[in-house]
């Protein structure tokens, strides 16, 4: 298995510190300027190799639009790839578009709890996931790929590819993950590029 993984571009939201989780926010200027430098960084390293890969994307706007740069900057179709819809982010429920210092103010005691246990915890919410939730939708993608693959999703669906590669709950859920680099996975281990 072989999988390069980018994170979309960074969004106001992301630059807030605010929630974003399944809700459809866009990029901003310097996350459109990530994702073409991530599609430059891959069209040096794929070369003549381009052909073999799969190319998916989590179906929300900010990742679709990171994709469709990436792939520009590859000079490639940039609506040549495919959606999954297991690759959306992981649901914060109510919390979405709050950030963490508004949520202390009003719920602290949740917020404790979340930092006691981020990864099994569970904000409120009907629709609100745990990071351990999303990994089994995240397990079930990994599972299927059977071909060299880019993938472009969201910062939780790498924190459950790190916890599905080894990685202990808690270093997977406070681990930094980049807009601007690749991460490769394979056999052998993850790397950022």
């Amino acid at each position: 298995m072989l999988i390069y993984m980018i994170r979309h571009g960074q969004t106001a939201w992301n630059a807030e510190g605010r929630l974003q989780g399944q809700k459809d926010i866009p990029l901003n200027d310097t996350g459109r300027a990530q994702a073409a430098g991530n599609g430059r960084a891959l069209k040096a390293l794929l070369g003549e190799t381009v052909s073999d890969f799969d190319f998916v994307a989590s179906p929300l706007g900010r990742t679709r639009e990171t994709m469709e740069i990436l792939r520009r900057a590859m000079d490639l179709p940039p609506l040549a790839y495919r959606t999954d819809k297991r690759l959306v982010e992981v649901s914060f429920g109510d919390w979405e578009g709050h950030t963490l210092d508004e949520l202390e103010a009003m719920t602290p005691d949740r917020v404790g709890e979340r930092r006691r246990s981020k990864w099994n915890f569970i904000p409120p919410g009907e629709t609100a996931e745990s990071y351990e939730i999303l990994c089994w939708r995240i397990g079930s993608f990994l599972a299927e790929i059977d071909r060299p693959t880019v993938c472009v999703s969201h910062g939780g669906v790498f924190r459950a590819a790190f916890r599905l590669n080894g990685m202990a709950e808690e270093e997977a859920a406070n681990t930094p993950i980049f807009q601007d680099r690749v991460l490769r996975l394979d056999g052998t281990g993850m790397r950022w590029l």
